[in-house]
Parts: C-alpha cells; sequence; structure tokens
C-alpha cells in the first residue's frame, strides 16, 4: 500500500507541471550516452510519449556525434575537434548527412510512432527549414579570440519553421536533422545544440532541454561541490570567456544563450544518462541539471 502511496503522491507532485506546461512548446536536444545506450533510448521515447500524451508539443533535435565518428573510423577517417566542433571536409559531411538523416532520424520517428507518439523526420533541407553558412570556430587563448575554418560545419543564418509549426498544430511531433544548406546548395553539418536554440527561439518555446554527458555547469568543473543550478546569461558568457566553461560544453551554454536570446523563456543542461531525465527536470519540485536564464 506505501507503495502505491509514494506512486500517488508523485503524480500529484507532477500536476501542477503539467497543468503550466500544457499546450505549450518544448524544445529537446537529444544526443549524448541516451542515444547509444538502447535503455537509455527507451526511457528518453517513453519520456517524450508522456509530454504528448498530457499535452506538451515537443521538438526534437537529435544529434549522432558517435554514431558519425564510429563510421568514420569505418572508411579509416579520424576524427579532430576545435572549440567541441567536428573538423568536416567534403567526404565527412556527406557522411553525416547519411547517418544522421538516413539512420538516425529515421530511428527516431519509428521508436516514437511505437508509443504513439506520432512523429515526422526532417532534415534541415526539408521546406527550406535550415538555410546555413560556413562557421568558424572560436578559440580562445590567454583569454583573446581567434578564428578557425573548420571546413563544412555550419551556422545557422536563417529559419523557416512553418513546417514545424504545422506538424505541431496537427498533433505530430517534429524530429529534426542537424543538417543546412548553403546559398550554393551545399550541405552543411550544424552543431545540434546550434540547431536546436534556433528553432527553440524561432518558436518563442516555453522550454529548450539539452541532454548531455555531463551533470551541469560547474564553477569549477574539478570540485563538483560547486554545482551551479542556475547561472545568468552574462555570467555563462564570462565563464566561457575566461575559459571555466571548455570544449564540447561551449556549444551547450552558446545554444542557452541564443535561444534565450531568440525569445525562449527558459533553458536547461541536464544528464541525459540518468533514467528519464526528461520527466524529472519537468515535472518534479528539484529538477535535475543547470538552468540558464536571463
Amino acid at each position: 500500500m506505501y507503495q502505491a502511496a509514494d506512486k500517488a503522491s508523485i503524480l500529484v507532485e507532477a500536476l501542477p507541471y503539467i497543468q503550466e506546461f500544457y499546450g505549450k512548446t518544448i524544445v529537446i536536444k537529444y544526443g549524448g550516452n541516451a542515444m547509444v545506450s538502447d535503455v537509455l533510448k527507451d526511457e528518453v521515447m517513453q519520456d517524450i510519449a508522456l509530454m504528448k500524451y498530457v499535452g506538451i508539443r515537443p521538438v526534437i533535435v537529435h544529434g549522432g556525434g558517435p554514431e558519425i565518428t564510429g563510421f568514420l573510423k569505418k572508411v579509416g577517417k579520424q576524427s579532430s575537434f576545435v572549440a567541441g566542433l567536428r573538423v568536416t571536409d567534403a567526404e565527412t559531411v556527406e557522411i553525416a548527412e547519411m547517418v544522421l538523416d538516413g539512420k538516425i532520424n529515421s530511428e527516431i520517428v519509428t521508436l516514437l510512432n511505437q508509443r504513439g507518439a506520432r512523429a515526422v523526420g526532417l532534415s534541415g533541407k526539408d521546406a527550406g527549414l535550415i538555410r546555413a553558412r560556413k562557421k568558424l570556430a572560436h578559440v580562445y587563448e590567454n583569454e583573446a579570440e581567434k578564428e578557425v575554418d573548420i571546413g563544412y560545419v555550419g551556422e545557422v543564418e536563417a529559419m523557416n519553421v512553418s513546417v514545424i509549426k504545422d506538424l505541431l498544430d496537427r498533433d505530430y511531433v517534429p524530429v529534426v536533422a542537424p543538417i543546412g544548406v548553403g546559398q550554393d546548395g551545399e550541405s552543411y553539418n550544424i552543431n545540434a545544440d546550434y540547431v536546436a536554440a534556433g528553432i527553440a527561439g524561432a518558436l518563442a518555446a516555453e522550454k529548450l532541454l539539452l541532454l548531455t554527458d555531463i551533470e551541469g555547469i560547474y564553477k569549477d568543473f574539478d570540485d563538483k561541490s560547486s554545482f551551479l543550478s542556475t547561472i545568468r546569461m552574462q555570467e555563462a558568457r564570462d565563464y566561457i570567456k575566461g575559459g571555466r566553461i571548455a570544449g564540447g560544453m561551449i556549444p551547450k551554454v552558446e545554444a542557452c544563450l541564443r535561444a534565450l536570446e531568440g525569445g525562449t523563456r527558459k533553458t536547461h543542461i541536464i544528464d541525459g544518462r540518468l533514467a528519464h531525465s526528461i520527466i524529472l527536470e519537468l515535472f518534479t519540485s528539484t529538477g535535475i541539471g543547470t538552468q540558464v536564464v536571463r
């Protein structure tokens, strides 16, 4: 009986959050170990299906870095990164598009459809969703910034989210692969964090959730007691410039800043390695991870 009462109390705790987010759009960047582990993958799909059934309008933007790296190894190509971004030549962007759009996107769509959350896969090329331009990596040395050309890596130049709005209004879950198209028709691999940020801002989403393989942001990463449950925009910028936020965390924090600047109400970096991390963040009083706010 106590176990049943505990379950009831959990549902009661979730009720005000379900009411708050009913009808709201929440963008989820799905990546990291939550995509690699079959157990975590199933739990994420369950979380998204639950969101849909309680009246939330989820939009999924997925990465696929580990799978791209694995496929590149199979063809004898080594991966290298600058400021958390993959150095991408012409062959690499072709492989990235094949893995992201042809394999991962269709798999997520299938898994969501199996759970009753009607999903539709999109590439950034579809309906002019993402117009891209070359992105230069920004590297800080002694607090001085320099730019590095890393190939067919893009950034969002413009977005046409009308297709996403149409799908949401028709009760579908859009699932977006982060490939954009340049002015001359060339493909660009875009960091999924930035794509999620652009979509969240353009939709004026209630929240942007970034699933990653770390608990969140620390004042000092080597001191686990310095974990930050909340950080404001200017402080986050200062942390990047000062080197406290580095490597693969830079795109994630920059994505939060861009989404907030674009009109998203709140952004969250959460640990996708935790079981049902999305539900824990949305429907509990304590939440998890770090929220980046205005």
